[in-house]
């Protein structure tokens, strides 16, 4: 068969077959998108509603995490649900459950104003303590550019954004779905100087 005329029916074909398949998935096929990659995301659910005064903070390191990784995506539980992440405000350091943290499990960040009061920023703050439920430890001491360098990059540091190497980790944590049944590692960290 010449080319041409092969190139014809393989067109035809493809046209047919986005034709039947309706036109949510000849969107989806024309974009480029997989939804297959969509699917995979595992979605957390966390709970601020014990995090008072945190709120925009909050808003922000999830934005900042949903931006930068696509295998896990950060959603506000509805009132009266069960969370993986549970938020709250305290009077001491900041401190985190260290993950991964799965669905249907559980993990605790506790945002301390004693930082706040120090001068450390408080999206930072979020952020960061966020990267722990999601399986990151500290990398102290360590630049502004390591979002989980934390308090060693000093109160000057504003950074909110995961560097390449902690989106890459994040995104391998939760590459999968098997790996989204793995229990998390359960340890508390404390981000104090």
């Amino acid at each position: 068969m010449p080319l041409g005329t092969w190139l014809k029916a393989a067109t035809s074909a493809t046209a047919l077959v986005l034709a039947i398949a309706g036109p949510a998935t000849a969107a989806t096929a024309a974009s480029g998108e997989s939804s297959t990659a969509q699917a995979a995301a595992v979605t957390l659910r966390y709970d601020d509603s014990g995090a008072a005064g945190w709120e925009a903070a909050i808003a922000a390191g999830v934005a900042s995490w949903n931006t930068n990784v696509s295998n896990v995506h950060l959603v506000e539980a509805a009132p009266g649900t069960t969370a993986e992440i549970v938020i709250v405000a305290t009077t001491g350091w900041p401190q985190a459950t260290l993950g991964p943290v799965r669905p249907g499990r559980q993990v605790r960040v506790e945002l301390g104003s004693q930082a706040v009061d120090q001068g450390y920023d408080k999206t930072r703050i979020a952020a960061h303590e966020l990267g722990h439920s999601l399986g990151l430890p500290d990398t102290k001491p360590g630049p502004c550019s390591q979002l989980m360098s934390g308090s060693s990059a000093g109160t000057a540091c504003t950074n909110a954004t995961p560097n390449a190497t902690e989106r890459s980790r994040v995104q391998s944590a939760y590459a999968s779905a098997v790996t989204a049944l793995a229990p998390a590692a359960g340890r508390t960290l404390v981000d104090a100087p």
